[in-house]
C-alpha cells in the first residue's frame, strides 16, 4: 500500500460534559455553552470548591444504556468508552472479513474502582471482581470483548497525549498494511488521584479556566471518550462510503525538558506540528485552524504559543486557533480524541469554534484566539495533544486528500 495513500475517517462517537453524543457536543460548541460546573458524582474532598467538566450521567445509568447486566466489572472510563465507541462504530460491520484493530487510550483505567473500594477489598469479597480493571489495558481488552473485535488490540498510555497517539499509531498501521481498519481513540474519567494530583501542583484554577489569556492560572479537569473509525481508502471506496473527513498527518516529538513542563520555546510542540506538516505534505500556510491543546497554564500557553509563532511566523500569520478546554475541561488521555471530534465538525461545519473566557493576550506573545464562532472556509485542521514528560503530538485532518 502506497504511504501516500489517504486515512479515511469513516465513524465518530463522543461523550463529554457538553453532551452525550456528537450532535449534542456540536450544538453546544455552536452556541458556547460550556460544561464546567460543581463535582456532583465524585466522592472526593474538593466537591464544592473546585470546578469540573462532568458528565451528567451516573455509572448505574451508562450501565443501563449500554445494557450491561447489574454487578459485573466495568469502571467508569470503560463506560464511557463502550458508549462513544457504539456511537463511532454504528452502521459499520466490524465482521465483514476486514482486518480490524482496537487502539484505546486512557490514564485513570480503573482507577476510580480502586479509589472507591480499596479499603473494602481488605475486608469483603463483594467488590473484588474489580481489582483487575485497574491497570490501563483492561479497559481495552473489554472494549475489545464488547466490539468483537480481534485482530490487533492494545493500549496507548503516554498521558495528555494518550488519544492523539492512538490515532496516529492507528494510522500508521493502515499505512504499513496491516490493517484495514482501526477504531482508536482515548477515554478517562474524573478521579480522586487526579484532582488531588493538579490541585498539588498548584495548577488548577479556583474558577473557570482561560486559556491563552494574560491572566490564565490554571486548568479545570474534564472527563469523556471519543472514538474514530479509520479505514483504508480503498476499503471505503469500494463500500461506496463517504468519509467524514481525512487524517491527513500526524506528528510526535518529545522535547525531553521536564516531568512536567514544556520548554519555554515550545521545542516538542514545534517539531511534533512541524512533522504533522510533513506527512500531509502541506505547507503551514495551508492550515485553516488550530486546535490549540490550550490547558490554560502558565507554562502550556506560553510554550504552545511560542510554537506556533515559530511554525506559522509573525502573530498575524497564525490561523484562525482556539482552544476548547473551557467547554469540556482537560479530559487528559481522552483530550486528542475529543477535540479530534471537534476538529472534525470544525471541517464539517466550516466554523472555527470559540476560545472561552478571553479577556487580555500573553504580553510575550501578543496572539488572539478566536472568541466566537466563525464561520469561514476550512481545509485543513491542526488538532495539538501535549502531555506530561513532553510528550508532545499533532493531529492534521482535511476535508480532502491532496
Amino acid at each position: 500500500m502506497s504511504t501516500s495513500a489517504p486515512i479515511a475517517i469513516t465513524g465518530m462517537g463522543a461523550i463529554s460534559a457538553i453532551g452525550e453524543d456528537v450532535p449534542s457536543n456540536y450544538r453546544s460548541l455552536r452556541i458556547s455553552r460550556h460544561g464546567i460546573g460543581p463535582i456532583r458524582h465524585l466522592d472526593t474532598p474538593h466537591r464544592g470548591r473546585l470546578l469540573v467538566g462532568e458528565i451528567n450521567m451516573s455509572n448505574e445509568e451508562l450501565v443501563e444504556q449500554l445494557g450491561i447486566p447489574a454487578g459485573e466489572a466495568y469502571t467508569r472510563s470503560t463506560l464511557l468508552a463502550l458508549l462513544a465507541a457504539a456511537e463511532a462504530t454504528m452502521g459499520i460491520d466490524l465482521n465483514d472479513g476486514s482486518r480490524t484493530g482496537l487502539i484505546s487510550a486512557t490514564t485513570v483505567g480503573g482507577m476510580d474502582a480502586t479509589e472507591r473500594y480499596y479499603e473494602d477489598y481488605l475486608n469483603s469479597e463483594t467488590h473484588r471482581h474489580y481489582i483487575p480493571t485497574h491497570p490501563c489495558g483492561y479497559s481495552t481488552e473489554q472494549m475489545a470483548r464488547h466490539l468483537g473485535v480481534t485482530d490487533f488490540v492494545t493500549t496507548i498510555s503516554t498521558a495528555c497525549s494518550s488519544a492523539a497517539n492512538a490515532i496516529m499509531l492507528g494510522a500508521r498501521m493502515i499505512k504499513a498494511g496491516l490493517l484495514d481498519r482501526v477504531i482508536v481513540g482515548g477515554t478517562d474519567c474524573l478521579s480522586r488521584f487526579t484532582i488531588n494530583g493538579f490541585n498539588s501542583l498548584m495548577i488548577y484554577t479556583d474558577g473557570h479556566c482561560r486559556p491563552f489569556d494574560e491572566h490564565r492560572n490554571g486548568l479545570n479537569l474534564g472527563e469523556a471518550a471519543a472514538y474514530l473509525v479509520l479505514e483504508r481508502a480503498e476499503l471505503v471506496t469500494r463500500q461506496t462510503k463517504t468519509p467524514l473527513a481525512y487524517l491527513s498527518g500526524y506528528g510526535h516529538a518529545n522535547d525531553a525538558f521536564h516531568q512536567t513542563a514544556s520548554s519555554e520555546d515550545g521545542e516538542g510542540a514545534y517539531l511534533a506540528m512541524k512533522h504533522a506538516l510533513e506527512v500531509a505534505e502541506l505547507d503551514a500556510g495551508a492550515i485553516s485552524y488550530v486546535n490549540a491543546h490550550g490547558t490554560a497554564t502558565p507554562n502550556n500557553d506560553l510554550a504552545e504559543g511560542q510554537a506556533l509563532l515559530r511554525v506559522f511566523g509573525a502573530p498575524e500569520s497564525i490561523p484562525s486557533f482556539s482552544s476548547t478546554k473551557a467547554f469540556t475541561g482537560h479530559t487528559l488521555a481522552a483530550a486528542g480524541a475529543i477535540e479530534a471530534v471537534f476538529s472534525i465538525l470544525a471541517l464539517q461545519h466550516q466554523e472555527v469554534f470559540a476560545n472561552l473566557n478571553f479577556s487580555q493576550p500573553i504580553t510575550a506573545l501578543g496572539i488572539v484566539p478566536q472568541t466566537t464562532l466563525l464561520p469561514m472556509q476550512i481545509n485543513h485542521v491542526l488538532s495539538n495533544s501535549f502531555g506530561f514528560g513532553g510528550n508532545c503530538s499533532s493531529l492534521l485532518f482535511s476535508t480532502a486528500h491532496d
